[in-house]
């Protein structure tokens, strides 16, 4: 097997050293918000005793769950200008939409991607542009599949808004679906925040909107997959 190779003036790593840094490069760290769900079944695995079923069955769900709440190193682009994807997952709907009513944003619809994750897809979110938040809304709603059109407006959901360097903004919205009963929104107004940053969660399964400023042109389709933090969806002029 081909070794990566080691960045010039990097300290040379071996034996069991290098072994470590193989599995670290390999397994994602995870989520802190994914500790108690791991650590619960793990805890019944090692009280279940002599009983196999009750192990087998904790040391799997504890897999399970380190598997949902994995948070993997993600590079997003140098390109200056550059949206990237705030999320893991298919890119369900690349249209025309208003942004949520309780963000008082106006009713003019803007070009809009909505990113729909299953249960298997990494489900942390991330900047998908560098800015300042300006404002965050959690609404109360319901919880229809994330992958029908309307739930952008029934379900419960948390929308994020960034204000760029030249005074435009960018709207990203976690959206809740039949499975997801919990959105975590780690920003709070005024912070700074860089593309790629990790912001969020949402458990499990969901779908996260992205509205951009009018007129930007996307350069996604229905269909494609997603890398949070890495994936281009537009380009601002």
């Amino acid at each position: 097997m081909a070794r990566r190779p080691t960045p010039p003036g990097t300290p040379e790593t071996t034996g069991i050293g290098h072994v470590i840094d193989l599995v670290r490069s390999t397994i994602p760290p995870l989520h802190p918000a994914g500790l108690p769900f791991v650590a619960a079944p793990l805890a019944v695995a090692v009280l279940g005793g002599k009983r196999k079923w009750v192990r087998r069955t904790g040391l799997v769900a504890a897999a399970a769950c380190a598997t949902f709440f994995r948070h993997p190193n993600r590079v997003p682009p140098n390109r200056a200008g550059v949206v990237v994807a705030p999320a893991d997952g298919e890119i369900a709907l690349v249209d025309t939409a208003v942004p949520p009513a309780e963000l008082g944003l106006g009713e003019q619809p803007l070009p809009r991607v909505s990113i729909f994750l299953s249960v298997l897809d990494v489900h942390v979110q991330r900047i998908p542009f560098s800015g300042t938040v300006v404002d965050v809304r959690h609404q109360d709603g319901q919880f229809r599949s994330a992958d029908l059109p309307e739930a952008s407006t029934v379900n419960e959901r948390t929308s994020l808004v960034l204000e760029l360097a030249d005074g435009r903004r960018l709207v990203v919205v976690q959206i809740a679906g039949l499975l997801a009963r919990r959105i975590v929104c780690d920003a709070v107004v005024g912070d700074k925040v860089t593309i790629g940053d990790t912001y969020g969660l949402i458990r499990f399964g969901s779908r996260v909107d992205t509205y951009f400023p009018a007129g930007t042109e996307l350069l996604v389709q229905p269909g494609q997959r997603t890398i949070g933090g890495e994936t281009v969806l537009a380009e601002l002029s």
